[in-house]
């Protein structure tokens, strides 16, 4: 994993737990597989897992050369796509997830964004500090509020069927765009099936859950975007290249959408971007995942499945190559 990720990731308790399951040594972390030092060099030659998390290297055949015994990687976050290569489905190389634990805190800052829009905190909260004053809210926000707003999830994922999940208390209708779930599914899950074009055109609040695939690149584009209503919020959590940005941000200039951005294209917005000054952005850096305490619950889960595979059982929650063509 990468530099420092350890110590965030891994209390003491968790070392205790990981030295107790396995021969390791808990403090060893390797940064660098493909020419690595002597200790990690030992180490992977004689690994049967690899416990991994953000940063981790590529398993690349050259790597997997170097680590014969090697059966199984536990991967303490979620996506797998950055480190797991074909070399290592080909050698039938286990692997799993902690991408369940991550999907919860991006699912509770779905939410919390989601109450906030239809509530119109962003909006108020600006005008109100422009102001300073008293003056008729009530009248100035007649039609918000969360009572019998539509919300459209695009993108039924870990984290799209968590916010779905909680967004079941509220009066909320709730729509869906995923071409992978059956109209029984959707029924299941308590949701409206509906093309992309009629969920952006009947919701108050879009929010996007979908993979990062060449399919999924600009998901949302100046035609999707065109269809929302006035006053609408555009929620992207998953990754900026769903959204065709300089389209977004047209809409946004006009003062027409609102949007709630953890993530854009590129990662980090030039200095100069209006995203950061717009009074109707929400710009957060990438923090909807998985912050600060909330590794922990991403270690425990790892460390779950280390436990299964000490005791011969099966992962509760692996992650097949026939799945990765459509998963985060």
């Amino acid at each position: 994993m990468g530099p420092g990720v350890a110590d965030r990731l891994l209390t003491g308790r968790h070392r205790a737990r990981l030295v107790a399951l396995a021969r390791t040594d808990p403090h060893l972390v390797a940064h660098e597989l493909a020419d690595p030092t002597p200790a990690v060099g030992s180490a992977l030659a004689a690994a049967e897992v690899l416990l991994t998390c953000w940063g981790a290297p590529p398993l690349t055949a050259h790597v997997l050369d170097a680590a014969p015994r090697l059966r199984a990687v536990i991967h303490a976050a979620g996506s797998v796509k950055h480190h797991i290569t074909d070399a290592c489905w080909q050698r039938g190389i286990a692997v799993t997830s902690a991408a369940a634990a991550n999907a919860l805190p991006v699912a509770e800052y779905t939410l919390a964004a989601i109450l906030f829009a239809n509530k119109r905190v962003l909006h108020t909260a600006h005008r109100y500090r422009t102001l300073r004053a008293p003056h008729d809210w009530q009248h100035e926000l007649t039609g918000a509020g969360n009572h019998g707003r539509t919300v459209g999830v695009i993108g039924a994922s870990r984290i799209g069927r968590r916010v779905i999940e909680l967004l079941r208390p509220f009066d909320l209708r709730v729509l869906l765009h995923d071409p992978y779930v059956a109209p029984a599914e959707a029924v299941r899950l308590g949701v409206t099936p509906v093309p992309l074009g009629a969920l952006c055109a009947d919701s108050d609040v879009v929010t996007v859950h979908a993979p990062e695939l060449p399919a999924t690149r600009h998901l949302l584009g100046a035609p999707e975007l065109a269809l929302m209503p006035d006053g609408a919020t555009l929620i992207n959590t998953a990754r900026g290249s769903l959204v065709d940005e300089p389209a977004l941000l047209a809409e946004l200039l006009t003062g027409r959408l609102n949007a709630v951005l953890d993530v854009t294209e590129p990662d980090l917005p030039p200095p100069a971007s209006p995203l950061y000054e717009l009074p109707n952005v929400l710009l957060t850096p990438h923090i909807a995942g998985s912050l600060g305490g909330e590794l922990h619950r991403m270690a425990d889960l790892a460390l779950d499945e280390l436990e299964r595979y000490v005791h011969g059982r099966p992962f509760a929650d692996p992650v097949h190559r026939g799945t990765q063509h459509r998963s985060a």
